[in-house]
Parts: C-alpha cells; sequence; structure tokens
C-alpha cells in the first residue's frame, strides 16, 4: 500500500471507531449548531482528532485543511479531512456518514482514502495507480448517457440562496434518468459512484473536505469530476459535477441553463 493511503486508511479506522462506538446514541452526545442545520458533535472532533494524531505521528510537518478545526499550514503536502460526512444522518441514527481523506501535493490531488465504518466499506485511490474497494479494483459504470440512469445529489442547505436554481436543475435532470437519490453523504456518494452503484452525480456549494477524496476515486476509476462550465476548480467553487464521460457531458448539458449566479461561485 502506498505510505500516504497506509497512515490515510490508519487515520480513517481510528475515526471509524469513534463514530462506530456512539452510532444510536445520538441523545447522549453533546451537539452544537455551527449556522443553519449545520451541525456538529462531539463525535465530529473527536474523529478528526483521532485523524490528525495519526497524521502528526507520521508526518508532523504535513500541513491539514479539516472541517472542524481549519487549516494548519505546513509542507507542501495537505492533507484534507472530513472526519464526519453525513452528521445530520448520524445524529439521527441514518445509516450513511463515511469519513473522508485526500492528501494534496502542490495542488494536485495523490492519494484517498473514504471509509464507510457502518458498512466496514474502505474506498482508496492513488493518483495514477487507479481505485480499489477493498481491495478489488474500481470502475464506473459504463452508462453512455442519462436515459436510464441513476443519480445522486445533495441539497444545497448550505447555500439556500441557489435553492430555486437547483430544484430547477433537479426538474431537468429528473425527467431524462430512471431516477434520483440524495442520500446525505457526498463522500460516500462519489465513492459509490466510483463503485459503479451509481452513474452520475451533481451538488452545490460542497466544501473541499466533501469531494477531495471522492474525486480522486472517480479519475482513477475512469470517471470525470468537474465544476459546473467543466472545468478544473470544483475544491473552489464547491459546484460538482461527476460520472462518465458521457453521463458528466449530460449532465452539464441539462443543468447549465438553470444555474444563473451558482455559475459564477
Amino acid at each position: 500500500m502506498h505510505p500516504l493511503v497506509n497512515i490515510g486508511v490508519r487515520a480513517a479506522r481510528e475515526a471509524g471507531k469513534v463514530i462506530s462506538r456512539s452510532f444510536g446514541r445520538s441523545e447522549a452526545l453533546n451537539v452544537t449548531s455551527k449556522a443553519s442545520n449545520d451541525f456538529v458533535s462531539e463525535v465530529d472532533r473527536n474523529a478528526e482528532q483521532a485523524i490528525i494524531r495519526a497524521i502528526r505521528k507520521a508526518y508532523p510537518d504535513h500541513a491539514i485543511l479539516a472541517e472542524e478545526s481549519g487549516h494548519q499550514p505546513g509542507s507542501e503536502y495537505e492533507w484534507i479531512i472530513d472526519p464526519l460526512d453525513g452528521t445530520t444522518n448520524f445524529l439521527h441514527g441514518f445509516p450513511q456518514c463515511a469519513v473522508s481523506i485526500a492528501v494534496r501535493w502542490r495542488g494536485q490531488l495523490e492519494a484517498a482514502v473514504v471509509l464507510d465504518p457502518l458498512r466496514d466499506e474502505l474506498f482508496t485511490a492513488v493518483r495514477g495507480q487507479g481505485a480499489q474497494l477493498d481491495g478489488r479494483r474500481l470502475r464506473v459504470a459504463q452508462r453512455k448517457g442519462l436515459q436510464g440512469a441513476l443519480l445522486a445529489t445533495g441539497f444545497p442547505f448550505k447555500a439556500q440562496h441557489h435553492l430555486d436554481a437547483y430544484l430547477d436543475s433537479f426538474r431537468a435532470l429528473f425527467l431524462k434518468v430512471a431516477d434520483i437519490r440524495r442520500p446525505g453523504s457526498a463522500a460516500l456518494d462519489l465513492a459509490w459512484l466510483a463503485a459503479g452503484r451509481i452513474d452520475g452525480f451533481w451538488e452545490i456549494g460542497l466544501s473541499p473536505w466533501d469531494t477531495a477524496a471522492g474525486a480522486l476515486l472517480i479519475r482513477e476509476a475512469g470517471g470525470v469530476v468537474s465544476d459546473f462550465s467543466g472545468g478544473d476548480a470544483f475544491l473552489e467553487t464547491g459546484n460538482v459535477v461527476a460520472g462518465h464521460l458521457k453521463v458528466h457531458a449530460e449532465i452539464i448539458e441539462t443543468i447549465a441553463p438553470y444555474l444563473g449566479d451558482a455559475l459564477k461561485r
């Protein structure tokens, strides 16, 4: 296993233990609100600290960008961490959440780990070396377009000023596909796309820690990830479209007339 992935897996496993021990007992947890409908629990914080400890033990000089503790400067290697993607699901006992860890070097994604601690599924990727689920090579679904496709998405609860644009784009896609899912963890949505379980994904207003690991998984599984204009600024804009080449292109073509100001974000 690549050294960066090896440490990422070790860190994710430690966070996964924290999450699994507390799943289903949210009434006993200390929960606060960062913003409207945006919650953080002691599990988020404890899982993040477990990840950071594992990274610091191996790479004390690396930079870290983490959801709860922010940016910690360091070398040209930067770890992008979401200790618990799907906190709202977790707090309600809805079994769809993940640990997401990516490593970026000089602006380029190099390694990725996404752990589903409740199903014990481990997704990993290294740039140029492919993506895997529990050691099995991943490929995105080879669907040739939106007809018959199963898409995943997330509602823009952190960017509600784009809600109308999002709902218009949802309707336009819904009329072209087999169905659309909204499971509630973007990191897992992207990992499942890499595994061929869904055909495409789009969302407005995500954060880098939501998408960095999943994006590398998809690219290494033969898929395409971009912002809404087809460019590579999705980590900066928070706007993400992903899928097989043809599905990706059709999603962008379908939603472009409805996005308006969301394209500028």
